[in-house]
């Protein structure tokens, strides 16, 4: 690489992670006050989810285009069979997300984190500066770089997204030629995130746990139960949104009518608990509230509905949700400190529905304590071999 264009490649990681961590924390304090304004008016917001939803498919229709695509665009792009991503998907997909987090839907955040970042670094990479930067692989490492800034910015665990942004394209394989970029772009999107004081969550686990073949066998069985369940998300998703486009192939009917159930479902079951992100399932698995035995299968059948019919947001913290409160569940059966179930929980079900491994051991360390990197090591192995390569990334390539 010449040492211009190294430079360059530097200057333009260091840019583009300001730029996007700013916008990450437009988008997260944004989704937490309009998560406040739905805890406040609940009762009234959440019956007008249906036509929030033909809201939100008019705005895709009209204007989307390619955008509509969403994370299987980016996917698209990051294996060479699509060339751009529009920049319309940014303030569509934030808008979008909005709405269906303020009106009741259950959904995350980290798809629309990704998609911010790659789009803004794709598009400002492969243009006008793409002479300043290196040509070979630009196109990836744009995109990759973007991925990984997206994700630190909103979630503040820089090394967990550098590593996501790296395997999740491919499975099997690491994209080390954005290693730099991505390395450089993603701390400094999450130093003005937390410069920011956008909000991050951590909580550090203070169980000490000596590695013994007892606790050997417990992780490995907690390991299974967590892969299951990731791979019943991924399953679930891929499944119910086929399904629902050949039962109600008119978008808009779709996206209405099954508005509707969510919303029902939504306040019959436990009047809002299962709304939004699942921050509060979090919460409460960490801090000692009451998790009820049947919380994390609601919370995964309800982000699959409210995401197979068509709104918006991401899987991510849903994910992290449903293994946190399933593991709350599993610690007392399996003789484990809550808090350590949990938080494996946290970690595993999202790696099983991602196909990823390094990310969530990573990010385990970034949010839990470093201390429990072998433990998270050993349970997420087990549970990556169990989701037998079913991802929610439906473009998701696997090396063979």
């Amino acid at each position: 690489m010449e040492k211009k264009k190294w430079f360059g490649l530097i200057l333009f990681s260091l840019v583009i992670g300001a730029v996007i961590g700013i916008l990450e924390v437009i988008f997260g304090k944004t989704l937490l006050l309009v998560t406040e304004w739905r805890l406040t008016y609940f009762s009234y917001l959440i019956f007008f989810l249906p036509f929030v939803g033909l809201l939100i498919e008019f705005l895709y229709t009209k204007f989307g285009g390619k955008s509509r695509q969403g994370m299987g665009l980016i996917f698209a792009v990051g294996h060479g069979e699509e060339n751009e991503i529009p920049l319309r998907l940014i303030p569509i997909v934030m808008v979008s997300t909005w709405l269906t987090h303020l009106f009741g839907g259950s959904a995350g955040r980290e798809g629309v984190a990704v998609q911010i970042g790659g789009t803004l670094s794709h598009k400002l990479g492969t243009g006008k500066l793409r002479k300043y930067l290196p040509e070979e692989n630009l196109s990836q490492i744009t995109l990759i770089t973007g991925m990984a800034a997206g994700f630190a910015g909103l979630f503040q665990t820089p090394m967990g997204a550098i590593l996501f942004a790296l395997e999740v394209l491919v499975v099997g394989k690491l994209q080390m030629t954005a290693l730099l970029s991505a390395t450089i772009a993603s701390f400094t999107a999450s130093f003005i995130s937390s410069f920011l004081e956008l909000e991050k969550f951590s909580f550090f686990v203070e169980s000490q746990l000596e590695m013994t073949l007892p606790l050997i066998g417990k992780l490995i069985v907690i390991g299974i139960a967590f892969g299951l369940v990731g791979r019943l998300f991924s399953f679930g998703l891929a499944k119910s949104k086929a399904w629902i486009g050949e039962l109600i192939p008119n978008q808009y009917t779709r996206i209405f009518l099954g508005g509707i159930l969510v919303a029902i479902l939504i306040v019959v079951l436990h009047h809002g608990r299962y709304a939004g992100l699942g921050s509060n399932l979090i919460s409460a698995s960490f801090e000692g509230n009451s998790i009820y035995t049947y919380d994390f299968l609601l919370k995964l059948l309800l982000t699959i509905m409210t995401l197979a019919i068509g709104f918006q947001g991401g899987e991510v913290t849903p994910l992290f949700a449903i293994g946190a409160s399933l593991g709350v569940i599993l610690a007392p059966i399996l003789g484990l400190p809550i808090e350590v179930a949990a938080a494996i929980g946290y970690i595993a079900v999202f790696g099983s529905a991602t196909n990823t491994f390094l990310a969530p051991v990573i990010i385990g360390g970034e949010v839990f304590g470093y201390h429990l990197l072998p433990v998270f090591f050993i349970a997420m192995s087990v549970a990556y071999s169990c989701n037998f390569n079913q991802s929610i990334y439906g473009k998701q390539k696997i090396l063979k």
